[in-house]
């Protein structure tokens, strides 16, 4: 369970990284509603799962997720460029933390 709350937390992350983004320095309402509520469930979610998974694994997933997620949700919308690279990148990001989780003790 902690697993899937971890992996949820680091959606939170991205939700609350592209809101942040849109807030424009925390001066339009409601993506700063949007990012204050996602970096606490992001962090709460964070918090609960590190209670029984290892902080570096932990933190390693939840930033991979969050920063994949971002990235692929900003190449979705047009936000950034997509490129081969740009995937075949965010592709090894995430084998790379996930070799972490299958090479902890």
């Amino acid at each position: 369970m902690s697993w899937l709350i971890l992996i949820g937390s680091g959606l939170f992350e991205a939700v609350w990284a592209t809101a942040l983004s849109r807030s424009e320095g925390f001066t339009r309402l409601v993506p700063t509603l949007v990012f204050l509520a996602a970096c606490l469930a992001s962090m709460g979610g964070l918090a609960y799962a590190l209670r029984e998974i290892p902080v570096g694994t932990g933190y390693a997933v939840w930033t991979a997720v969050g920063a994949a997620t971002t990235a692929v949700w900003a190449m979705a919308t047009g936000a950034e460029p997509v490129s081969l690279v740009r995937v075949l990148l965010l592709m090894g990001l995430v084998a790379c933390v996930a070799g972490l989780k299958l090479t902890e003790g």
